[in-house]
């Protein structure tokens, strides 16, 4: 059998294991992908629903906590419940958290839905009655701080009634209003407990609070229809005033509390509902959980079945590497019969060769059909183009020679006329750079001129905010005098109506003496009956006397504010005439300072364009002194450049010398030689 044969049969069953082991690997592989798929999904579905049954009992615990009054189980409850419905979403359709549970489940899902509608209605109950609870709990706290105050002073009140041996019926009432105190704060309790006894509780809560508060009002005023006497003790009843106070504070919050009472026993309720209701939906949960996790008994017979294709698999790649073994061995011993015959050819090829190692371009290899044929055939080809190369070299060689020298005198020329040219645009460089910082100085000038007025504008300005200012102050000091003269007028007006008042004291202190000498008159006549009475007449007398006195000076002093302050709104009139002519000379001023500013403007102005002008042309100046000196740089370079050329051909022409000297100890055959060499190339081809 051929070897050709012996891989076509070797290959045929190498390809058939080949396609088996792929198909078992890509079914192993495909087994093992979908059951980590799957594994991985159920492992969260499990740990979904674990979740779920522990938010089911949280939330149990919350809605008691959150019923009581605690704010941070409002809070836990609320993020629970959106949890809770994030993951039932999940489950029904799928989303970011996982995917839908298969359909298998479905109705272990609507189960745990139903049962969770109900939770959650009451969950919403307990959510939607935060306020009212927490208003409650705040109305509660202020309750129980003043019942330990109102127990402490209901005790020293019974303590002084005691004391001071008050009544059998007080004491007992007194004594009973310290139960009362006890009792409205143990009923408060129970109602925020909740259960069946809160709304009874509620009512006794009331009903304690009302009597508590007519019984101390009996104490404080007496009550026929309690049979409550006052009580008299001015200690006891500071006392009873200041648990009336308090009583007062927690009658405003009980009532708070009992209008607030049936949402809070909704809230309550709905409390006890969760945590009834909660045992069901951790039934419904833990059903749906070992659905959930039984659907992995699927997934292990799936992972079996891989686990069998993957031993296929090895058993084929076992039996592949038995063949490709066997087939090796053959090719390793053909292989060493062809490296003989090879080894023969290689020889004889090195022994024809031996002569193009010297040079020797007349040599021809022997094209067979072993190995060594191609590379005969292209040792010959490179002998030919080796035997052209080397004539072209020579020829070139002497061409290059005789260009190089042509060139290397017109470089030599070149080189002196960039050398002239350099120094002739140095010189025109030289003149613009002078051009140049005549104008930068002119530019400085106008720079300085333009500085000066500038200054002048500015001070111009200050003139001007000055004259402004001393205008505003003027204004500010003549409002100021009209407004101060309105109000001496007025101060005038009301000492007018001074004197007006103190004549009416006067003519009252007139009358006055006049009833009080009549009075004296007739205390004289009831003889000692009267003498008291003629002592006080005397007394008013006196007085009447000492009030006319005083009116009399109080007239001398608003007659004389009167006249001052006629001066002074004359002297302020003549103030605000001069304060308005000095606003006007200060204006006219404004106005020449204004000018002034103007014109100095205008003048800065125009010294600003000269000097952006004479700095623009300075630039220019200076942009084409630097474009004459990078011309200058250019021309050195040229005539550099053009040095080096020069050096370049010389050197050039020397390597071309050395070229025809290198290929000068290649052996070139003959004309005649070239013709054989040609006709055997062409008989071998042929």
């Amino acid at each position: 059998m051929s070897a050709k044969q012996k891989n076509i049969a070797i290959g045929k069953p190498l390809v058939i294991i080949g396609v088996l082991l792929s198909i078992f690997i890509i079914l192993m592989l495909g087994s093992l992908v979908y059951v980590g798929d799957k594994r991985a999904t159920l492992q969260r579905h499990v740990e979904l629903s674990a979740d779920e049954l522990l938010l089911s009992q949280q939330m149990a615990t919350y809605s008691l906590s959150a019923s009581s009054g605690d704010e941070d189980s409002f809070d836990d409850l609320h993020n629970a419940r959106i949890k809770f419905d994030n993951i039932l979403n999940s489950f029904r359709s799928g989303g970011a958290v996982t995917t839908a549970l298969p359909e298998s489940l479905i109705p272990s899902l609507d189960s745990v839905e139903a049962d969770w509608r109900n939770y959650r209605n009451n969950v919403e109950v307990i959510l939607n009655g935060r306020q009212s609870i927490s208003e409650v709990k705040d109305l509660y706290q202020v309750i129980e701080s003043f019942i330990p105050q109102m127990l402490t002073y209901s005790d020293e009140v019974v303590g002084v009634l005691i004391e001071k041996n008050s009544s059998p019926r007080q004491v007992y009432l007194a004594t009973r209003q310290m139960m009362l105190s006890q009792r409205i704060k143990n009923n408060l309790n129970q109602v925020l407990a909740g259960g069946e006894t809160a709304a009874a509780a509620a009512d006794r809560f009331g009903r304690d609070a009302a009597l508590f508060g007519r019984v101390l009002e009996g104490l404080l005023k007496g009550s026929k229809g309690l049979r409550i006497d006052k009580v008299t003790d001015k200690e006891a009843i500071a006392k009873l005033r200041e648990v009336a106070m308090l009583i007062s504070a927690v009658s405003d919050n009980i009532a708070g509390i009992l209008e607030l009472s049936p949402e809070l026993f909704e809230v309550k309720d709905a409390a006890s509902l969760v945590r009834d209701n909660s045992a069901q939906l951790l039934f419904s949960l833990e059903a749906l959980q070992e659905e959930i996790i039984a659907q992995g008994d699927e997934l292990d017979l799936i992972q079996l079945v891989g686990i069998v294709f993957g031993g296929m698999a090895v058993l084929l790649i076992i039996i592949g590497g038995i063949l490709l073994l066997k087939d090796a061995r053959r090719r390793e011993e053909s292989a060493l019969e062809n490296n003989r015959r090879n080894q023969r050819a290689i020889l004889r090829l090195l022994d024809e060769m031996a002569n193009l190692a010297d040079g020797d371009l007349t040599v021809h290899a022997t094209v067979t059909e072993e190995i060594t044929g191609a590379i005969a055939d292209s040792v010959n080809f490179t002998i030919d183009a080796l035997r052209t190369l080397v004539t072209t070299i020579n020829a070139t060689a002497s061409e290059v020679s005789q260009s190089t020298e042509k060139t290397q005198n017109t470089a030599l020329e070149l080189a002196d006329a960039s050398n002239k040219q350099a120094r002739e645009i140095a010189s025109a460089s030289a003149a613009v750079t002078d051009m140049a910082e005549s104008m930068s100085t002119v530019s400085n000038d106008a720079d300085n001129s333009a500085k000066v007025a500038q200054q002048s504008v500015e001070i111009a300005q200050k003139g001007a905010d000055v004259v402004r200012g001393t205008i505003g102050s003027m204004e500010n000091i003549r409002e100021t005098i009209q407004e101060t003269s309105k109000r001496i007028k007025r101060l005038g007006e009301s000492s007018q109506e001074i004197g007006d008042i103190v004549g009416l004291i006067t003519e009252i202190a007139d009358q006055t003496n006049i009833l009080a000498l009549n009075a004296a008159i007739q205390a004289s006549t009831a003889g000692d009956a009267g003498r008291g009475f003629a002592v006080v007449a005397d007394e008013v007398q006196r007085l009447a006397e000492r009030a006319g006195n005083a009116t009399k000076q109080i007239e001398g002093l608003v007659n004389t504010i009167q006249a001052d302050t006629h001066e002074a709104v004359k002297s302020m009139e003549m103030s605000t005439a001069g304060v308005v002519s000095g606003a006007s000379m200060a204006e006219d001023a404004g106005v020449a300072l204004k000018e002034i500013e103007s014109v100095n403007t205008e003048l800065s102005n125009l010294i600003k364009g000269i000097s952006d002008s004479t700095k623009q042309q300075s630039k220019v100046a200076l942009s084409v002194s630097d474009s004459m000196n990078v011309i200058q740089e250019i021309t050195l370079q040229t005539s550099e450049g053009t040095e080096e050329t020069s050096a370049s051909l010389s050197a050039l022409n020397e390597l071309s010398g050395e070229l025809g000297r290198s290929v000068s100890g290649f052996k070139l055959p003959t004309s005649d030689e070239n013709d054989n060499i040609d006709t055997v190339i062409l008989e071998k081809q042929a």
